[in-house]
């Protein structure tokens, strides 16, 4: 299980231009990710309009052609769509190409999705330079299922500690009322060399988040509490934690925690029991 993040609507504007430069996804004939290579035109027209009336099966409520103008990350839509062009260009009607969609939607999602690119500058790391597996982390300190999944992630580090290194990336849920205070007060302790510290203070205390008791973490951690103050009060690292949530929902993050094994987004329960055949598998 893990906490749902309800996705962010795109600015009117923004979307407007986009429409303006590419077509709506209506009448886009191209559609990112998919590959029409060799397809004769009257059955790419089908195939097409198949995607425009079909809905995509990752649970965003879209079609498929929509959310592949929309979500080009999806990794569903992506799948779907390449099943598509396939089943039309060789000539099958609707009928059994949706029969194919439905198969493949009863299907369980992959333990590991395609990679895709997570920048890690600058981000709190735990492990060696060198390890061949890098996990990325997207978490909310207020989180349940991310306080569980918390030490699960540095008992895999213990169990591998030569081969995994730990990044945690800052994904505050708009239903936690605390999360953001917890994300910008994790990012202030890292400006002081202290993020990992903060971090098991913040999971330890779960669900605690209010100021007196962050103050009294920072105190304990031996922060410079002036400095650490001023950072938390002026929202110095706001614009960051509002970057780290962009980059994870580009990235397809839905909830938390969500974890990526290089760049691979993990589909399954998050603890040492179901990761670690998942990170021996990567390693071979």
């Amino acid at each position: 299980m893990k906490a749902v993040r309800l996705p962010k609507l795109i600015p009117f504007f923004l979307l407007a231009a986009l429409c303006l430069a590419q077509g709506t996804w209506q009448t886009a004939t191209d559609l990112p990710g998919v590959d029409w290579h060799g397809v004769a035109p009257a059955r790419k027209q089908a195939a097409l309009k198949f995607m425009r009336e079909e809905a995509c099966a990752c649970g965003c409520n879209m079609k498929i052609a929509e959310c592949r103008m929309n979500d080009p990350s999806c990794a569903v839509s992506r799948k779907l769509s390449g099943v598509v062009v396939k089943d039309f260009a060789d000539g099958k009607d609707a009928a059994y190409v949706r029969a194919e969609l439905r198969k493949i939607a009863a299907e369980p999602p992959p333990v590991l999705d395609e990679p895709v690119n997570i920048s890690i500058a600058g981000d709190p790391v735990k492990g060696p330079a060198n390890a061949r597996i890098t996990m990325v982390e997207f978490s909310d300190f207020q989180c349940p299922y991310c306080s569980k999944a918390a030490p699960e992630a540095l008992a895999l580090l213990r169990l591998f500690p030569k081969d995994v290194k730990l990044v945690f990336k800052q994904f505050p849920l708009d239903t936690h009322s605390e999360a953001q205070f917890g994300a910008e007060a994790a990012l202030a302790a890292q400006a002081q060399g202290k993020f990992w510290e903060m971090h098991d203070k913040l999971y330890a205390g779960f669900p605690d988040l209010s100021r007196k008791t962050v103050m009294g973490y920072a105190k304990q951690i031996g922060l410079d509490l002036n400095r650490f103050t001023a950072d938390v009060d002026g929202h110095k690292y706001a614009a960051r934690v509002h970057s780290e949530e962009q980059e994870g929902e580009k990235a397809g993050v839905g909830g938390t925690p969500t974890f990526f094994l290089n760049g691979k987004k993990y589909n399954g329960t998050f603890d040492l029991a179901s990761v670690a055949p998942v990170i021996r598998g990567e390693l071979k």
